[in-house]
């Protein structure tokens, strides 16, 4: 890499601890670090969700799916619109109300107010070990594009440098720091890829005519994908709305449930058509550049094997002038911190307010500092995770369904099942995640190719069913207003 791109992505790194370092001086409280003050704007948590949800495994993911399999990768996001949208329309109205109520910080408090804590506990546990491994496939974004940028920078030490650079800036800064500069980075990554990436990398391929005679028919359609990937993408990524710790924890940083709810919107369009054509299209042009031998010199000639989500990456270093090199890296990493920041964010909510917060009771002076030496000690850990880890994208799905298989089923319970039994959803959430983890780990072959979230989650529906039919005595009233004292408690902060 030339000298300028260098200092421009240097430069650009070190702004990015100089926020977190002042907003260590402007965090006061738990309230401050982890949900904001509760004050934000539509405009900036809409960005931050869709930077967030993208950010920068999906950028480097969506790229994979361009290169392997053209334009219908685009229909991976499709599924972040609906989600976002349902999200927006039957999630937000009843817990951003609730939010400002209790003052929730986490997204298993919920199940405290709607079930019990022992539920509120082990939906902890599966939060952040979901977290944990999406805070790892993050830093292995970053460290895969690092690896390909940098001349001699192998991907172990490129980890090390990403992990550093990620989980430093967010101890430091918590929540505001996430969202604010979740903004300008977004905003740097779509002027990068429309300005920059596109442009220059149709010009360097040769324009329409070469991707035409390079690509197979299919990669230019909107229909080369099976029903059985559509509902794989579907049934993972359409649930996070509802069991994401990153979403509930900007669900109580707006100021209120129409700002909420317009931030919703926002993002669901950001996602589809915008990112997830950008993404795929540069994915496109990677495999034509691939196969024009553009890569050769890079140890990849045209039918040598290639890892697809390396693709874009290397087109970015062959394709890109000195200077704008440097600008489209940041605008990468700048997706990658995106989401990288705000995953260790609810990893270390999750732990602090979920799990150890049941057990011991922190001092409120202590409290703050207590949080940044967790968010640093779920940061290393997910460091580890991402050096025995290959595929960003596989990393990042697998994530999502053993979060989603566990604790999607009893949060629709809580909100449209009047009076559900706290064991009814205890028993699922161990079902749906045991099931699911069972089937990824003992990779048996599934019935029509389907993903082990589905089986996963139809064995938590049928417990969550069963134990509410079984044991209607055993329940408590979801609905906000007069409650038994269990649901009704305000969960005390740590």
């Amino acid at each position: 890499m030339h000298f300028i791109d260098l200092t421009i992505f240097v430069v650009y790194m070190l702004a990015m601890l100089g926020v977190g370092f002042y907003f260590l001086r402007k965090n006061k409280s738990t309230d401050d670090y982890y949900v904001g003050g509760r004050g934000m704007s539509s405009w900036h948590i809409g960005l931050s969700v869709v930077a967030t949800d993208v950010g920068g495994g999906f950028s480097i993911g969506l790229g994979g799916l361009g290169f392997a399999m053209g334009l219908s990768g685009s229909w991976m996001l499709f599924t972040g619109l609906i989600g976002a949208w349902l999200s927006a329309a039957l999630l937000i109205p009843e817990i951003s109300s609730l939010s400002r109520r209790f003052k929730w910080l986490t997204f298993p408090q919920i199940f405290e107010h709607f079930y019990n804590g022992k539920v509120a506990l082990l939906a902890g546990i599966i939060s952040a070990i979901g977290y944990l491994g999406f805070t790892a496939s993050q830093i292995l974004a970053g460290a895969k594009l690092a690896a390909a940028s940098f001349e001699g920078l192998d991907l172990n030490t490129a980890l090390l440098v990403m992990g550093v650079i990620a989980i430093v800036y967010t101890v430091m800064g918590g929540m505001k720091a996430v969202i604010y500069t979740d903004t300008i980075q977004w905003i740097i990554l779509m002027g990068g890829l429309i300005f920059i990436g596109i442009p220059m990398g149709y010009y360097a391929i040769g324009g329409w005519d070469q991707i035409v005679a390079t690509v197979a028919p299919e990669m230019l359609t909107l229909s080369n994908l099976t029903w059985q990937m559509f509902v794989n993408w579907a049934i993972t990524i359409i649930p996070i709305w509802f069991v994401g710790m990153t979403l509930y924890q900007r669900i109580y940083a707006t100021r209120s449930t129409r700002e909420a709810r317009k931030a919703w919107f926002i993002a669901g369009l950001f996602e589809y058509p915008i990112m997830a054509f950008m993404g795929v299209l540069l994915g496109l042009f990677a495999k034509v550049a691939f196969e024009q031998g553009l890569f050769t010199e890079l140890g990849f000639a045209p039918g040598s094997s290639i890892d697809p989500e390396m693709g874009l990456p290397m087109l970015l270093r062959q394709v890109l002038p000195v200077g704008l090199t440097g600008l489209m890296l940041s605008a990468y990493f700048s997706a990658i911190m995106s989401t990288a920041d705000s995953c260790l964010m609810a990893a270390s909510g999750n732990v602090l307010t979920d799990i150890l917060g049941r057990f011991w009771n922190f001092d409120d002076k202590a409290v703050l500092r207590i949080s940044q030496w967790l968010t640093l000690l779920i940061g290393a850990l997910a460091l580890l995770l991402a050096s025995s880890m290959q595929n960003v994208l596989g990393m990042m799905l697998y994530s999502y369904a053993f979060m989603v298989s566990g604790l999607f089923v009893p949060v629709l319970g809580a909100l449209f099942w009047q009076g559900s039994s706290p064991t009814a959803a205890f028993c699922s959430m161990l079902t749906g995640g045991t099931v699911t983890l069972g089937l990824i780990l003992s990779a048996v072959a599934l019935p029509f190719g389907l993903d082990p979230i589905v089986f996963g989650m139809l064995a938590g529906l049928v417990v969550f069913t069963g134990l509410n039919l079984l044991l209607p005595g055993n329940s408590i009233s979801l609905k906000p207003g007069p409650q038994p004292e269990q649901g009704k408690k305000e969960v005390v902060n740590p």
